[in-house]
């Protein structure tokens, strides 16, 4: 942490489905000097409030534009279908998109699927968020298709989901403003890498260890004792018997 930042409050931004806690919870630990704030921000303005400086980081759903953001991607969530627990795909283990051709799907305005092709029949209606689909869902007017983390987040006891494994994908990932690289955003990068609280984060070179020197080994043979000019006697010279008289 640098002097300039010394009495700083770290803001950091996350998108809904996203749990922060075991992160801002290690940072709590290694940075007790610089409180962290949360703020919760739709999926549609995480990117614009960091790029209008309203956060120094943000877990993100990316958008296909990155321009002036660093990204680092975290993982990528298996997308489910939430249906009434009654419906007659909770009779297998996993749906695939060509199950739903007939059955209405609603499409939220702030869905973070991308789809090429929208599965099922198009609903009597465009919700405006997610949560408002999935209201529609209990009621038994069609399905929706989220990330697994928001079927969690929007979990109700009349509502259950199927994993689709042949639908598109949410990624999410760490996001900052290029311009904006500062020494707490590089901790908190740390933190989201794992790494320890002594590794370097590249701006201070790690000191080298020293080499180990390795135990000289014993000779095999004792050294000849000082003054001694006697010579080692070969072992298969043969030994000179008594001449004859």
């Amino acid at each position: 942490m640098t002097d300039g930042e010394t009495g700083r409050t770290f803001r950091l931004a996350y998108v809904p489905g996203v749990t922060p806690a075991k992160w801002v919870g290690v940072w709590n630990e290694r940075t007790p000097g610089v409180p962290i704030t949360l703020i919760a921000v739709p999926a549609a303005e995480a990117v614009g409030l960091l790029r209008n400086g309203g956060a120094d980081a943000g877990f993100v759903r990316p958008p296909a534009d990155r321009d002036g953001l660093s990204v680092i991607p975290l993982y990528v969530e298996t997308t489910v279908v939430m249906v009434p627990k009654d419906h007659a795909v909770t009779a297998a283990d996993e749906v695939f998109v060509a199950d739903l051709v007939d059955d209405e799907v609603f499409h939220p305005l702030d869905d973070v699927i991308e789809w090429a092709t929208r599965p099922g029949l198009p609903a009597f209606t465009r919700p405006a968020t997610t949560a408002e689909a999935v209201e529609l869902v209990a009621t038994g007017t069609g399905l929706v298709l989220v990330p697994l983390s928001l079927a969690r987040l929007h979990h109700r006891r009349d509502l259950t989901y199927r994993p689709v494994p042949d639908a598109p994908q949410s990624q999410v990932a760490l996001a900052w403003p290029t311009d904006a690289t500062t020494d707490l955003v590089e901790d908190f990068i740390g933190i989201v890498r794992g790494r320890t609280v002594n590794s370097s984060r590249g701006r201070t070179p790690a000191t080298p260890a020293a080499p180990v020197k390795k135990p000289a080994q014993r000779q095999a043979q004792k050294p000849a004792q000082k003054g001694s000019a006697r010579r080692a006697v070969p072992t298969d010279r043969k030994k000179k018997g008594n001449r004859p008289r």
